[in-house]
């Protein structure tokens, strides 16, 4: 005779039917669910143009006739200068700068002064975190030696990297940086 009853075989068999249908019912929600999310993933970046809506607060680009666009309105954020149609504003830094060089007993005194194609928030920026920007523009002048800055290469060099420093600088502090360049009103190094 066997050990096993008849009418305990069944009820491992509705349970084993049963755990079938579960895992079923769970496969299908997992996979519509996925697909779902999928879909409103591809349909949200398509609407968008896989651009993020724009800020309402960031500084918007100035045309020549003095209309400001945003920069998905301009096509671009740097345009070509040769045929600009954005207007250029100019903003002078007060206080020069002054810094030792590195390595040697000389110091540059710089002043300078920086231009935008936004509006006038960026220089509303410049303005109110000027503290941040000068220990910035301190900490990479400081860095230069006398040689590098003896030549043309070497201040075009250094225009470069202030423009980075400064730009980096109002990123962390507003979030946007829109200083296009950095221009050099006075320079001495001795």
């Amino acid at each position: 005779m066997s050990d096993t009853n008849p009418e305990e075989e069944k009820p491992k068999k509705k349970k084993g039917k049963m755990k079938g249908l579960i895992i079923g019912v769970v496969a299908i929600a997992v996979l519509g669910g996925g697909g779902a999310a999928g879909g409103f993933y591809v349909a949200g970046t398509m609407d968008s143009e896989g651009h993020e809506p724009e800020d309402p607060n960031k500084p918007k680009i100035i045309l020549k006739d003095g209309t400001a666009v945003s920069e998905k309105e301009a096509k671009t954020a740097v345009p070509n200068e040769a045929e600009s149609k954005f207007k250029i504003s100019y903003h002078k830094i007060e206080q020069p700068f002054t810094s030792n060089l590195s390595n040697s007993e000389s110091f540059a005194q710089l002043s300078l002064a920086i231009s935008t194609y936004y509006d006038e928030r960026v220089f509303e920026n410049v303005t109110e975190h000027e503290i941040a920007i000068r220990s910035a523009v301190l900490m990479e002048l400081g860095q230069q030696g006398p040689f590098e800055l003896d030549t043309s290469e070497g201040k075009l060099q250094l225009k470069k990297k202030l423009r980075e420093v400064i730009n980096a600088t109002l990123k962390e502090k507003t979030g946007f940086g829109g200083i296009e360049d950095v221009y050099f009103t006075s320079m001495v190094v001795q």
